[in-house]
């Protein structure tokens, strides 16, 4: 019960990581508030909490999260947590990455979470501190093939969650990033199936064989990592991106 009596929003709670923090951090005891747009997804995920609330959130809307975020606070009472966990992908170069494509990931990846920040930092505040948890990626450290996009938004949440960390620690709000390799998702089975039909057993393999330790991470895993970060067994730490990617970043292949 490590986060016991806390409230907790997790953007994107509706599948794949965002579904593992928050079906973990109602276990730990907290009061869970998934934001997604697919509702029926984040309904499955709270699975009838009496500690959860679902609301629908385009997360590049402003408004939205702000009435959400105050709508939160008005159940539960305060704001403790907040994950910034909603993101979309896009495989390509620069080449054949299209400006619609770089709106489209900007406007989540980027807008979004600095919505959720700006959102979020007025109750927390009040609060008189808390916690962000940004989910970045191992894309921001390193050149992966065909992520242009996606590692452009990346980049962005680790020195957004570097800003927020430095301006706000006077007001005793710790924030922090994930950076994960390669998860097994709902993302990568789709993936998967569009675009190596009959042959998706090899290219799972494939995939799950760039992690040095030989295979993908589990949603459950970044969840812990998660817990960890938000608890206040991680009060000493602000200010930080941490890598969860078996070994991708720095063990040698």
């Amino acid at each position: 019960m490590r986060l016991e009596d806390k409230t907790a929003i997790i953007t994107g709670g509706g599948s794949g990581i965002g579904r593992a923090i928050a079906r973990r951090f109602l276990q730990e005891g907290a009061q869970v508030a998934v934001f997604d747009l697919d509702t029926a997804g984040a309904n499955e995920t709270l699975d009838g909490h009496v500690n959860g609330l679902v609301q629908s959130v385009d997360v590049s809307n402003q408004s939205d999260m702000i009435a959400a975020v105050d709508r939160v606070v008005e159940v539960f009472g305060k704001l403790d947590l907040v994950v910034n966990n909603a993101g979309i992908a896009q495989v390509g170069s620069m080449e054949n990455t299209t400006p619609e494509d770089l709106d489209r990931l900007f406007a989540v990846n980027v807008k979004g979470v600095y919505n959720g920040m700006y959102a979020a930092l007025p109750h927390l505040k009040a609060n008189g501190g808390g916690v962000i948890l940004n989910m970045g990626s191992v894309a921001s450290s390193i050149g992966i093939p065909d992520r242009f996009a996606y590692s452009m938004t990346k980049g962005a949440v680790e020195s957004m969650t570097y800003s927020v960390a430095t301006d706000y620690i006077q007001d005793k709000i710790r924030c922090n990033s994930i950076a994960p390799g390669r998860v097994h998702t709902p993302f990568v089975d789709a993936y998967i199936a569009k675009n190596y039909p009959g042959q998706e057993k090899e290219a799972f393999d494939k995939l799950a064989a760039t992690q040095p330790i030989g295979r993908m991470g589990q949603p459950s895993e970044i969840a812990g990592l998660a817990v960890y970060l938000c608890s206040d067994e991680a009060s000493f730490i602000t200010g930080t991106n941490y890598p969860i990617d078996g070994g991708f970043l720095h063990v040698k292949r």
